[in-house]
C-alpha cells in the first residue's frame, strides 16, 4: 500500500512537470493575472448582470444569487477550512523535499498546504451551476474553460498538483448539482415552472443577448490581461 501512495506521488509530481512554468517572463506574467480572483470581477458582475435582467422579482434574483454564493461557500469552506487542514498536504511549492524543483513566479509560494484546490473547485462549482441555470451551448464552454484555466494558473505556478486540481473540479462539481437541485425544488415551489420555445432565449428562459454580453466580457478580460503581459514584458 505503502508502495502505491509512493507511485501515486511521483506520477503525480512528474503530471504536474508537464504544466509547471517555463522560461518565459510573458508567461509567468499573464498567469500571474489569470489567476488573481480580481482580474474577474468584470465577469462576476456580467452573471449578475445576466441574473437581474432576466428574473422578473427580488425573489427570484435573490434565490439565484444566493444558491451561485452557495456553490461558491461549500466549495471554500470544504477545501480551504475542513480538507486542507485535516489532511496537511503540502503544496508543491512548498513541500520540503520537492520544492526547490518546483518553478514559481516572483517567490510566491502560497498557503503551507494544497489539497485540494479551492480554486478548481470554487470556479468549476460556480462554472457548472451557469451552466445547469442558462442552458447556453455557448456560455457553458466558456464558463467551463475559464475554469479550466484557472486550474491551468495553479499548475502553472506551482500551487497545486494534478490530484489537487481533479479533486477540486469533483467537489465543485458536487456543489453545483446539489445547489442547482435545490434551486429547482424552491423555484417551481415558489413560482412555478416555465418552458421557453424561442430563438430569442435559451430553455430556461434566459435572453441570448444577455449571454452574450457574459461571453464578450470572458474574452475581454482573458485579451486584457493577455495585453497586460505583453505591455510589461516589452
Amino acid at each position: 500500500m505503502l508502495l502505491d501512495i509512493q507511485t501515486f506521488l511521483a506520477n503525480d509530481r512528474f503530471v504536474l512537470s508537464w504544466f509547471n512554468g517555463s522560461n518565459s517572463v510573458f508567461l509567468d506574467g499573464w498567469m500571474s493575472a489569470l489567476t488573481s480572483g480580481f482580474t474577474w470581477v468584470a465577469l462576476y458582475a456580467s452573471l449578475f448582470y445576466l441574473v437581474v435582467k432576466n428574473n422578473e422579482t427580488m425573489r427570484q434574483i435573490a434565490l439565484v444569487v444566493g444558491c451561485a454564493l452557495a456553490c461558491v461557500a461549500f466549495a471554500d469552506i470544504m477545501a480551504d477550512v475542513i480538507v486542507k487542514p485535516l489532511v496537511e498536504r503540502w503544496r508543491p511549492s512548498n513541500d520540503p523535499i520537492f520544492k526547490y524543483d518546483v518553478a514559481v513566479v516572483d517567490g510566491y509560494r502560497g498557503s503551507s498546504y494544497g489539497f485540494f484546490s479551492a480554486h478548481a473547485a470554487n470556479t468549476f462549482s460556480l462554472a457548472l451551476f451557469f451552466c445547469l441555470l442558462v442552458r447556453s451551448r455557448v456560455l457553458s464552454v466558456a464558463l467551463v474553460l475559464w475554469s479550466l484555466i484557472n486550474c491551468y494558473t495553479r499548475m502553472y505556478l506551482g500551487l497545486h498538483y494534478p490530484s489537487d486540481i481533479v479533486c477540486g473540479l469533483l467537489w465543485g462539481s458536487v456543489c453545483a448539482i446539489g445547489v442547482y437541485f435545490f434551486y429547482l425544488r424552491v423555484s417551481r415551489k415558489m413560482f412555478g415552472e416555465d418552458n421557453y420555445v424561442s430563438t430569442q432565449y435559451t430553455s430556461t428562459g434566459y435572453r441570448l443577448c444577455d449571454v452574450d454580453i457574459v461571453v464578450m466580457v470572458l474574452v475581454a478580460t482573458v485579451l486584457f490581461t493577455l495585453f497586460r503581459a505583453l505591455f510589461i514584458f516589452y
